[in-house]
């Protein structure tokens, strides 16, 4: 989404980040701030940093990326699978691989796998990134992990 914001009369002379931040309405600093190093500011067709000064009434164009998806995707990716029945599985996760998807982690993770293995039987208590997901280990550990497959086993096991 495109959003065309003009700087006002008391914004000359303030850092650019500063003067979008208060005109963009739900953005934060630290948002406009990544906008701006994306290249995705222009001012006059140019891209803007956040130490550029402003001038009132500079006019800035702002691409505003859609949001990303908060759902995990189902993948097709190996698992060893040491139980599972109609309430549960258990499943002996490798060293390196990444429980739940968070932050850098997208895709590649248990969740991604037991997505694909499991479907939609998940218990949806741990919400849409960490469907069925009781407790956790660490990405460098190796381990038994017990996943719920409805609701009502995922509050007997937690």
């Amino acid at each position: 989404m495109r959003i065309e914001c003009a700087a006002r009369p008391e914004d000359a002379g303030r850092r650019a980040d500063t003067v979008l931040s208060d005109l963009l309405e739900g953005q934060t600093r630290s948002g406009v701030q990544k906008l701006l190093a994306a290249g995705a500011v222009t001012r006059a067709g140019r891209p803007v940093s956040k130490n550029d000064r402003v001038s009132a009434g500079d006019v800035f164009s702002v691409e505003i990326p859609e949001p990303e998806s908060d759902r995990a995707v189902a993948q097709d990716l190996p698992l060893e699978i040491v139980f599972e029945d109609a309430d549960l599985i258990v499943v002996n996760k490798p060293q390196g691989m990444v429980v739940h998807p968070a932050a850098g982690h997208a895709d590649g993770t248990l969740v991604n796998a037991l997505l694909h293995h499991c479907g939609e039987s998940l218990s949806g208590i741990g919400g849409v990134l960490r469907p069925g997901i009781v407790h956790r280990i660490d990405r460098d550990t190796s381990g038994l992990l017990v996943a719920a497959k409805n609701d009502f086993a995922h509050l007997a096991l937690s």
